[in-house]
């Protein structure tokens, strides 16, 4: 009976990954929208130039990292790092819970 209980934790956790970022995903979509739709698109799978990531379906902790690292500076990329300064840590964790919520394009086309 555990092992059934943890796999329906599992089943669950993995069905929602936006719940792990913290964030509300209603709120990103509008943050987004204001700070990253022009480059990677309104839900984050049309990039305007190839050299950009599609954000949509990625893991709400990678987005949460990745934001607070061009925002420390950890990271380099003057453009990131400006879009990335104005955030607080809240709009990020929104941010990161919208682009998780996402479908990606990319994989749903294999």
């Amino acid at each position: 009976m555990k092992r059934v209980l943890t796999i329906a934790v599992i089943a669950a956790l993995a069905a929602a990954p936006a719940a792990w970022a913290g964030g509300d995903a209603a709120a990103g979509k509008a943050k987004a929208a204001q700070v990253c739709g022009a480059c990677h698109g309104p839900d984050g799978n049309k990039p305007s130039a190839p050299d950009q990531p599609i954000l949509a379906g990625q893991y709400p902790d990678y987005l949460i990292k990745a934001l607070g690292d061009y925002k420390s500076g950890k990271r380099s990329n003057p453009i990131m790092k400006g879009f990335a300064s104005t955030l607080s840590d809240k709009d990020i964790e929104d941010v990161a819970a919208w682009f998780s919520s996402q479908s990606s394009e990319l994989h749903s086309e294999r």
